[in-house]
């Protein structure tokens, strides 16, 4: 796993220079996690834990978070913290404590303390890092700055100081880094403004660090130093790389873009970080992969995941302190796509989508890809790729041949650089009306009636076909297709209901890529059954031309109707008395009486016990009132009775 040191702003402000960068779009797939500090004290990523640990000098804490930047775990009151780096094998965290001259070890799994190093030095250690088995800082005294080692395994003379071989000395601290690449490597750079002691690359393999390359006039007032893996060169503030080789340090080249402090992956990737934003480089690469925005209120320090796959940045906030946040996809830039297109148009006019293509570094020649998915082509239909302009900009003309909901998805490839990204945008295109109707619309039928209910469609596209569905009144019998199929060269479609409940017929055209979907209904009526039987008459004979049921003044006629059943129904009775040459309603005439779940009701009717008289009776089904509405009003026949001696 890579150890490293953080720059710190002091350090940078020597340093003249500036880098432009263009505007980008937010950090990608970029969690914001709990895990805050108010002033950063150093960043590590473990990859044998996948933890992300920082330690923070004003709470005199160290937070650990998880890949995704959410604070896991914590540990308070360990001294104002300014580095930390990692065992080689993760297993154990290193923190430096300037205020109380210690270094600090601790169990990386569960923060608990193994052990306080002393440092008799007058200033540090500030920076840490592990190479050869040991944990090496820097520090300062009034001989000038110094390389000190840690072996955890040394005991009670675990520190020993004044490590920079042959009486090597420096003015101020030192910033070290290491390499897992290189496990016994140690490189440093001297962070005083005098030149003395410059920087250089140590063999720590031994019991004594061993001069590699020195250099004591390339750099002055260091922020930052890195290996870089892969090659035999030095990296100091992110910038400037120098090669060593035969005990010395020679100019390799700069980065033009990007701030003074970052970090290096194992792999080689660089990340270059200033207050707003994150440059990654690809190794050997002079231009930059991809530039991240992430934040506008300062960045307080960067570190790789060991594998490469994640970028941690701790992000300033509005107010005070830092958010660990991880960059999910580091290397690859995030372009912003934006499509425009007209909310409305016409079928089989031509139409304009415009949008704007927007990332770090654009190829020249950058093609988008285009699909329009519409009633014609539900599967999607490729259209020519579109390239875009210098400026980002682009647009593409088209005529949709269908109409309705037209989306056009503008797509951009991505490549090892750019990620891929698409975009959609719809368009509501006319479609043109066409006739649909339906027969016997409010016509009353017999119960039981077979009924022809045609639907006539007009002129369409492509589609000829209609359904035809049924939906009886009440709520017992749910809306069925009766018929689905094409229209005849007449565009008619026929299709038979069985007529024993009023019932709603709806004709539906689901429409085709020129016309749109059509719905109508005819509401078909349909009477109950009804019938009624008189009984305890002792004949039937006329009066004039009606024939009459007669009963003996005495006797109390039955009257037994049967009615098509439905929950709650009740039949209604109506009784009129013949007087003075007309039929006349009689009092609290008609009644209602409750059907049994055989549809049957018998009512007796009370005798006058008077003869010759006249009356009438009918049994009726009354749409409402009777205690439903699923049929329609069905009157039944009067049944005349005459009461005699």
């Amino acid at each position: 796993m890579r150890t490293r040191s953080v720059a710190t702003a002091t350090a940078l402000a020597v340093l003249a220079g500036s880098a432009v960068l263009m505007a980008v779009p937010a950090v990608p797939a970029a969690a914001a996690g709990t895990a805050v500090v108010i002033t950063p004290g150093g960043i590590v990523a473990d990859g044998a834990l996948h933890r992300v640990f920082a330690g923070d000098q004003a709470r005199g804490r160290i937070v650990a978070g998880d890949y995704s930047g959410a604070l896991v775990d914590s540990v308070d009151g360990v001294g104002a913290v300014v580095d930390l780096t990692l065992s080689a094998d993760g297993a154990t965290l290193y923190a430096a404590l300037p205020d109380s001259h210690q270094i600090l070890a601790l169990d990386a799994a569960t923060l608990d303390i193994e052990a306080r190093y002393d440092v008799a030095a007058a200033e540090g250690p500030r920076h840490l890092a592990f190479a050869g088995g040991r944990v090496w800082f820097g520090y300062d005294d009034p001989q000038g700055g110094g390389l000190g080692s840690v072996d955890p395994a040394g005991g009670t003379d675990a520190v020993t100081l004044g490590q920079l071989p042959g009486g090597l000395g420096t003015f101020g601290d030192l910033v070290l880094d290491s390499d897992p690449g290189k496990p016994d490597t140690l490189a440093f750079a001297a962070t005083g403004l005098d030149a003395s002691g410059g920087m250089g690359v140590l063999d720590v393999s031994g019991t004594s660090p061993r001069l590699v390359a020195h250099d004591n006039s390339q750099v002055s007032g260091a922020g930052d130093v890195d290996l870089v893996p892969g090659a035999p060169e030095v990296l100091i503030n992110m910038m400037n790389r120098y090669a060593y080789a035969d005990g010395k340090l020679s100019d390799a080249g700069s980065y033009a873009y990007g701030g003074w402090s970052g970090d290096v992956s194992p792999s080689g990737l660089l990340a270059k970080s200033d207050d707003s934003y994150v440059t990654v480089y690809r190794p050997g690469a002079d231009t930059p992969t991809v530039s991240h925005r992430v934040s506008y209120n300062g960045l307080g320090g960067t570190t790789w995941a060991p594998d490469s796959s994640r970028l941690f940045v701790l992000k300033g906030t509005d107010g005070d302190g830092y958010f660990l946040t991880a960059i999910t996809d580091p290397v690859r830039n995030v372009p912003a796509l934006k499509v425009y297109a007209p909310s409305t148009a016409t079928r089989a006019h031509q139409l304009t989508v415009n949008g704007e293509l927007r990332m770090s570094w654009m190829p020249t020649d950058t093609k988008l890809q285009v699909t329009r998915t519409d009633l014609e082509s539900p599967s999607g239909k490729t259209l020519p790729d579109v390239t875009v302009n210098p400026d980002g900009t682009f647009s593409f003309s088209d005529t949709p041949p269908a109409g309705g909901t037209v989306t056009y998805k503008v797509s951009y490839a991505g490549d090892a650089d750019r990620s891929a990204v698409s975009v959609s945008a719809k368009v509501a295109v006319s479609l043109a009306s066409t006739s649909l109707s339906l027969n016997n619309d409010g016509k009353v039928y017999a119960y039981g009636t077979d009924v022809s209910f045609t639907a006539h469609l007009g002129t369409t596209y492509k589609n000829r076909t209609v359904e035809i569905w049924a939906n009886p009144y009440g709520g017992d019998k749910p809306n069925k297709l009766v018929k689905t199929g094409t229209v005849n060269s007449g565009g008619n479609i026929s299709a038979t209901i069985d007529m024993t409940r009023d019932t709603a017929v709806t004709a539906v055209f689901k429409g085709d890529a020129r016309f749109k979907a059509r719905t109508v209904t005819s509401t078909g009526y349909a009477q109950v059954k009804n019938s009624t039987v008189v009984s305890k008459h002792y004949k039937t004979a006329k009066i004039g031309s009606t024939s009459y049921y007669w009963f003996h003044k005495s006797t109390d006629p039955l009257l037994t109707t049967t009615m098509t059943y439905y929950p709650g129904r009740m039949q209604q009775v109506a009784l009129q008395v013949y007087r003075a040459g007309a039929w006349r309603t009689a009092d609290n005439s008609p009644q209602y009486f409750k059907l049994g779940t055989n549809g049957r009701s018998a009512v007796t009717l009370k005798s006058p016990g008077t003869s010759g008289v006249k009356v009438r009776i009918r049994s009726s089904y009354i749409n409402e009132h009777s205690g439903d509405t699923v049929n329609s009003t069905t009157y039944g026949s009067w049944k005349y009775l005459y009461f005699s001696n």
